[in-house]
């Protein structure tokens, strides 16, 4: 596997890391959780940076990311928050939006949701031998 040089991997809440100098991932077992997902292990540091992003998102990052993947991955992060906010818009703004604009915030909102759930969550045996 080819780790592109020179990129900057997103660690998970606003934290970023050269890809060619991390050196190993470790997937946390005990207390994992949110904001506890992965230890990085750098070239640089003595202790590891706990990631809340998984080993494999971090490690597809480092290998196979291409502009338009970042570029689509940017995409996503911004319909989640889009979803979000059209979450948070109080009733009776949707209602208005409803009858006034044709609008539907919720249905909106749940098709960016379903529009944004991964195919499958799973590894699959390739990627598993990778960590084993």
């Amino acid at each position: 596997m080819e780790i592109k040089p020179d990129r900057m991997i997103s660690l998970g809440y606003g934290r970023f890391w050269r890809s060619d100098a991390i050196v190993g991932l470790m997937r946390i077992e005990d207390e994992r959780g949110p904001r506890r997902r992965t230890e990085v292990y750098t070239a640089t540091l003595d202790e590891p940076i706990v990631a809340s992003r998984s080993e494999g998102s971090i490690l597809q990052d480092m290998a196979y990311a291409s502009d338009e993947y970042l570029r689509l991955q940017e995409t996503r992060e911004i319909v989640g928050e889009l979803a979000e906010a059209l979450d948070d818009v109080p009733d009776v703004v949707k209602r208005m939006l409803s009858h006034e604009a044709h609008f539907d915030a919720s249905a909106w909102s749940q098709r960016l949701k379903t529009a944004l759930r991964p195919e499958t969550g799973e590894l699959t045996d390739e990627q598993n031998e990778l960590f084993a």
